[in-house]
């Protein structure tokens, strides 16, 4: 694995010895500047709109803040005894329905007050979120964290967390699969035929692979069930739900004027 990327030697210059730059920190920057530059891009070439950098400075801080709070969420009890490792996860460490249930909320009131149009620029934010899931889970491979149960599998990988055991690479298996959905979706996108399609495929889409990569999950984290429903999975169902019944009404909407 190859977690720390490089170090850069301050020589005690302002108090500071040496920063650290992470793999993980530099697959999720990397990941956020190409869906930033996508979103732009698209926004303006296909709807007309200018995206402003306060939205993506919202998103950013919604982001952390949702990611660190369901981190928290997994184990309250842990935290609430130990504050001093709330400090030790300040870097790393999130939870992606966390950021995903922040991040959703702060665009529709950004979209709303500006009066953009919310559904459209959904679909672009489908995309450009799952840009930064692919790079994202690769940070996760390279950091060592988010590994899978043993196997005896020639895929097997060891991970710092387990030196002894070959793991399943779930952080592969997540990111190859969201890179086919990425090409799905620009595949697909120009054949949409309502706006927020795709934004209710992405969320199905990655709910249900959320929760079989979840079966592999080797990693200690929050449970709903103890041993057989995670906080993922759980989550992941209430979200396949959700947006099912938003296609199902949307699509009979549809319909309903294509009959008139």
């Amino acid at each position: 694995m190859f977690p720390e990327l490089f170090n850069i030697d301050f020589n005690g210059f302002l108090g500071i010895e040496t920063i650290t730059i992470s793999t993980y920190a530099v697959c999720i920057v990397l990941g956020a500047l190409i869906a930033t530059k996508y979103a732009k891009i698209t926004a303006k070439k296909e709807l007309g709109v200018s995206l402003s950098n306060n939205l993506v400075y919202l998103i950013f801080i919604a982001g952390y803040a949702g990611g660190k709070v369901f981190l928290y969420l997994e184990k309250p009890l842990f935290y609430l005894n130990n504050p001093d490792e709330i400090l030790n996860t300040f870097s790393g460490g999130f939870v992606f329905y966390g950021s995903f249930l922040f991040i959703v909320p702060t665009i529709f009131w950004y979209l709303k007050k500006y009066q953009l149009p919310v559904l459209p620029l959904l679909d672009v934010a489908a995309v450009s979120v799952v840009i930064v899931q692919v790079l994202g889970r690769l940070g996760c491979f390279f950091a060592g964290c988010c590994y899978g149960e043993p196997t005896n599998h020639f895929f097997g990988v060891s991970f710092p967390a387990t030196p002894s055991l070959a793991v399943h690479p779930t952080q592969l298996y997540e990111s190859s699969i969201l890179l086919l959905f990425l090409i799905f979706l620009f595949l697909f996108k120009n054949y949409k035929h309502f706006n927020g399609q795709l934004f209710l495929i992405y969320i199905s889409f990655y709910g249900v692979s959320r929760i079989i990569i979840e079966i592999f999950r080797g990693d200690v984290r929050g449970q709903f069930v103890e041993g057989v429903l995670s906080h993922s999975q759980g989550i992941a169902i209430v979200l396949i739900i959700l947006s099912a019944i938003a296609y199902y009404k949307k699509k009979k909407t549809i319909n309903s004027k294509l009959i008139l």
